[in-house]
């Protein structure tokens, strides 16, 4: 959410930056939010003159009385019943009116950095860096599910029953291997730097609405029944949200967080043949990476983030690229964002693995998250990545690893969280 004084400011900027979106149905958005603050501190001044003027008057009274003058002092006492009806007239109005500006601002997108390539959608996202060398073997690669069907590590029919699409049964060795790759994931963010952490899996609603957009909340989360009470599609939900209405004094900053958790999603008009299988799916398990930090500092932190994704499937021996997120496959609360993509033998293409955002102070605003500095309070930037998001990431990491004879070649770095195995056989 953008600052509303930045609007008043600012807006021609404020609509450039809705047109660089291909959002233009929001652009009346601005001169509406613009009116209703015009109106909202017209109020607050009236509202601010009563009650200096009722401060005055009570002091007349006093004087009034004081002199015996009864009836005056009581004419008084009656503007000031007067004023004071008005006044709470004018609280109820400026509440709406502020409510009102809070419902527009939230829709108004964030400011854009000025590096993001311009694009209506992620067909036009521009690839940044290629990082190792992608190979396509001699033999033919089967699609993920029949690779790990093969090891009889996954049950879709079994989950449909139970739980219908969507869902699967990790089994064996490819459940193993699935938390295998957690673990790595998690021991290696500890030994960059970044505290671990277990976040809630459920959030309250107004955490929701701080740490995304209402589309993204539409699309993605399960509400429970009865409760304020969603459950999480990311961790860096919850782990945002660990910070709501938090002051933290500036000599804390920054703080880096890697978080485990369960994700739940919708996944609303998922479709296509590469969603099949274990690619698009209502629940898995990922490990996420937060930073909160100083303004200044964001940018910096934002190419740590994503570095530390490439470094990690590089480690993996599984070729990646990154690409630059143009403006209209930007989400509203995002300044910046680049994807950490995979190369597929099978398809012969990188698919999508992790997502880097700095979201600057968009959600810092609405949560109130702000730092103690000497020369006062400010908000902080919040950045989120993927470190690795199995099961996803294992359709890379047995197509890369996929030997002729269907067995699966484990990278030295994960033997210690198999026991000790090179090798995956096929039953």
């Amino acid at each position: 959410m953008l600052d509303i004084k930045f609007v008043r400011e600012n807006p021609e900027a404020v609509k450039q930056n809705i047109k660089n979106k291909f959002q233009d149905s929001k652009l009346p958005l601005v001169d509406e939010v613009i009116a209703l603050d015009s109106e909202r501190r017209e109020i607050q001044q009236e509202a601010d003159d009563l009650r200096a003027k009722k401060n005055t008057i009570s002091k007349e009274i006093g004087a009034l009385m004081a002199q015996g003058k009864k009836e005056e002092g009581m004419a008084k006492k009656e503007e000031v019943a007067k004023n004071a009806k008005r006044l709470e007239e004018l609280e109820e109005k400026q509440r709406q009116v502020e409510e009102e500006i809070t419902k527009k601002m939230m829709i108004i997108p964030q400011m854009i950095d000025s590096s993001v390539p311009i694009g209506k959608d992620d067909s036009e996202n521009v690839e940044i860096q290629k990082y190792g060398d992608p190979v396509v073997p001699d033999f033919e690669i089967p699609y993920h599910t029949e690779i790990m069907e093969k090891l009889k590590g996954i049950d879709l029919d079994a989950a449909r029953r139970v739980a219908g699409n969507g869902f699967y049964y990790l089994m064996g060795d490819i459940a193993r291997l699935h938390s295998a790759v957690l673990s790595y994931a998690r021991d290696f963010m500890i030994d960059r730097g970044f505290t671990y952490c277990i976040p809630p899996y459920m959030i309250h609603g107004n955490v929701v609405e701080g740490v995304m957009s209402f589309p993204e909340m539409d699309a993605m989360m399960y509400k429970i029944e009865g409760e304020d009470l969603y459950l999480i599609g990311t961790s860096e939900h919850s782990m945002i949200g660990k910070f709501k209405d938090q002051i933290i004094p500036e000599e804390e900053m920054p703080q880096t967080l890697t978080s485990y958790s369960p994700c739940f999603r919708k996944e609303k008009g998922a479709h296509g043949i590469e969603e099949r299988g274990v690619y698009r799916i209502h629940q898995f398990e990922k490990q996420e990476m937060i930073v909160v930090c100083k303004p200044e500092e964001s940018k910096m932190w934002y190419d740590k983030l994503w570095q530390n994704t490439v470094d990690l499937f590089r480690s993996l021996d599984i070729p990646v690229r990154t690409l630059e997120c143009c403006s209209g496959d930007l989400a509203d609360l995002k300044c910046k964002s680049c994807d950490v993509e995979a190369w597929s033998p099978r398809q012969q293409k990188y698919f999508e693995v992790g997502s880097c955002s700095n979201l600057g102070d968009a959600q810092a605003r609405r949560l109130k998250i702000r730092i103690k500095g000497k020369d006062g309070n400010y908000l902080a930037h919040t950045l989120n990545n993927t470190v690795v998001a199995p099961p996803r990431m294992l359709i890379a990491f047995l197509e890369n690893n996929l030997q002729e004879d269907g067995s699966i070649k484990v990278p030295t770095a994960l033997q210690p969280y198999m026991g000790g195995k090179t090798v995956l056989e096929v039953k």
